[in-house]
């Protein structure tokens, strides 16, 4: 078999981030994120000590988003809030960047920015994520094209310390010509420019449109070591459905379908 269960379940992180999550959802996720034994579960700031409590023993991370989903506060908010989900006892961090800086070529700021949150991180033995929206630099900015602009974010983010780059947050919806929004997530091109952009140190994430586990073999086969998801169950009883099949087959599980980056949810 190409991939194991464990390689491919310890690159998922749980997105556990819509808007509207109870308690109970929140709870039920961190089970859930458990029973299938992923990388961590990604959840929102007030939620981390209740998370912690849960996954204690299981194996499975927990992280916290910080400046979400649209990394419009100020840099000591950001540090501040990375403080307290440590605190609370989130060792990673996915962190948004200031894109209305990053737009205006104002890269000392976008750097002392993610510097901040890494810092502060690091201090507490977490590691750090952080997130461009691609979906928002399709036009680039700041004199770069899209692909320079990402670029760019690559070097500084490696230099400011980040430990993974990230595509998007899921919740980068952009105005269509219709009136409606919509976005692509993680994209095929973006992981490759992403993977190409920073050195080994630094990892690259996945986040929107892998909903199948052919998505997630791709993101893998693309060189990501994580993604985001909210898809989790349906993805990984596929693989022992396939394991299962192949098994009695006599091959592997990591069959071709119909999995595409970039359409669709986190």
């Amino acid at each position: 078999m190409k991939h194991t269960y464990e390689e491919l379940a310890k690159m998922i992180d749980h997105s556990l981030l819509h808007p509207t999550m109870t308690d109970a959802e929140l709870e039920a996720g961190c089970r859930l994120a458990a029973k299938y034994g992923v990388a961590s579960v990604c959840i929102k700031p007030y939620a981390v000590r209740r998370a912690v409590e849960i996954l204690t023993g299981s194996g499975v991370a927990v992280g916290c988003v910080i400046g979400f989903p649209h990394g419009n506060g100020s840099s000591e908010s950001k540090r501040y809030e990375t403080e307290l989900a440590c605190r609370d006892g989130a060792v990673e961090i996915d962190m948004v960047v200031n894109l209305g800086k990053a737009l205006s070529g104002d890269w000392s700021y976008v750097e002392a920015d993610v510097r901040a949150v890494c810092d502060e991180a690091h201090r507490h033995g977490a590691r750090v994520k952080v997130i461009f929206e691609n979906d928002y630099l399709v036009k680039g900015g700041a004199g770069l094209t899209s692909d320079d602009f990402k670029r760019r974010l690559c070097e500084i983010c490696e230099r400011a310390g980040a430990d993974w780059v990230k595509t998007s947050t899921g919740y980068g919806f952009v105005k269509q010509p219709d009136g409606s929004y919509n976005y692509l997530g993680a994209t095929e091109h973006d992981l490759a420019l992403m993977r190409a952009s920073c050195s080994a140190r630094v990892q690259v994430k996945a986040a929107g449109g892998v909903r199948d586990l052919d998505g997630l073999i791709r993101v893998r086969e693309l060189g990501a070591t994580r993604c985001g998801a909210t898809a989790t169950a349906a993805m990984l009883d596929e693989f022992r459905r396939r394991e299962a099949a192949a098994a009695d087959a006599g091959s592997g599980p990591d069959g071709k379908g119909g999995g595409e980056l970039g359409r669709g949810g986190y």
